[in-house]
């Protein structure tokens, strides 16, 4: 791995030199005055960015320390306003982050708002198959998770490097803490360059909604836990008597249709699948493979339309109670 810490702007400027698309990634930690507190560093009014991590192409990265104790720090008062303009805002270059709300919000408390294109993967990773009838949930996304069973190579988790301090105390020149640093923002690229692979040699539409939606989305969705948000109490009350109404109604539409089958949370038990397959004889299709690249079985949406036009009603039932529950 080319993983290197740099202090010097003018290297900086080098490094993402002709680059249209750059993975970065924070280490942060809180406050002086909010040390009793661990969780205080997920939080930006109580938090500074201790260093940012840049990635350009597979295998290489940069560790830009900006708050460590020990070890050499490069001057903020540079650095921020630099990637501020050449990345940051800069619509000639595709920002990628895993968790980009997270590093929204730390911008957001600069006074900075990520422009587009940008890209979250792991937005993106939850719009891949994870086997043949679901896709990824929030829990299914985390990056120490994706790494190794996507690309085969295993992370050192932030226990293990901290040791139970704050990032701020490693000595930001240390092998350790640049590994680490580094490899969020490099495996980052790999996955943002993986997801949208596979995305465009099987579903292209939602390669087209990580970028258009789902990751502009996430950029507001920081904002907004810096910001907090308003809420009416009772039009949410009432909203949700709503909603419980109708997905009471669609559960009784599919027992009318299914003869009383069990469909679960997210129509995903294995007495649908029994039923779908076995009851009405839809096609299995071994076409689409997961994320993972081995075969997976499932229909998909024209098969099953042509095969049985009768049932269409109920794939579409079911396509409304999978993407209803998905979590991002």
């Amino acid at each position: 791995m080319n993983y290197r810490c740099e202090n010097d702007l003018a290297t900086i400027k080098d490094y993402l030199q002709n680059a249209v698309v750059v993975a970065f990634d924070f280490e942060t930690a809180p406050l002086l005055q909010y040390r009793d507190d661990p969780r205080a560093a997920l939080d930006a009014h109580r938090a500074c960015i201790v260093g940012i991590s840049l990635s350009t192409s597979e295998g290489s990265a940069i560790y830009i320390p900006l708050e460590h104790f020990d070890g050499g720090n490069a001057d903020s008062n540079q650095v921020i306003p630099f990637l501020r303009d050449t990345l940051w805002t800069n619509p000639a270059v595709t920002k990628v982050a895993h968790n980009l709300a997270f590093e929204s919000m730390f911008l957001y408390a600069l006074g900075i708002i990520i422009q587009p294109p940008c890209y979250d993967t792991i937005a993106a990773a939850q719009m891949t198959l994870k086997n043949s009838f679901e896709f990824r949930g929030l829990s299914d996304s985390g990056l120490k998770k994706l790494v190794p069973e996507l690309l085969g190579d295993e992370l050192p988790t932030f226990e293990d490097v901290t040791e139970g301090r704050f990032f701020d105390e490693l000595a930001s020149d240390d092998p350790d803490t640049v590994r680490y640093a580094c490899a969020d923002s490099d495996y980052a690229l790999r996955l943002y360059r993986r997801f949208n692979e596979w995305f465009d040699a099987y579903l292209p539409r939602h390669r087209w909604i990580v970028e258009n939606i789902e990751s502009p989305t996430a950029v507001y969705c920081g904002l907004m836990k810096y910001n907090g948000l308003l809420m009416d109490e009772t039009a949410m009350i009432r909203k949700q008597g709503e909603c419980a109404a109708r997905l009471l109604e669609l559960r009784e539409k599919i027992h009318a249709m299914t003869g009383g089958v069990e469909i679960g949370a997210n129509a995903g038990t294995q007495a649908f699948k029994d039923y779908l397959f076995k009851t009405l004889g839809l096609p299995v299709q071994r076409k689409m493979p997961s994320i993972r690249g081995r075969p997976q079985g499932g229909w998909r949406r024209g098969e099953a339309k042509r095969s049985a036009p009768e049932h269409r009603a109920l794939y579409g039932m079911r396509t409304v109670r999978v993407s209803t529950t998905r979590r991002w």
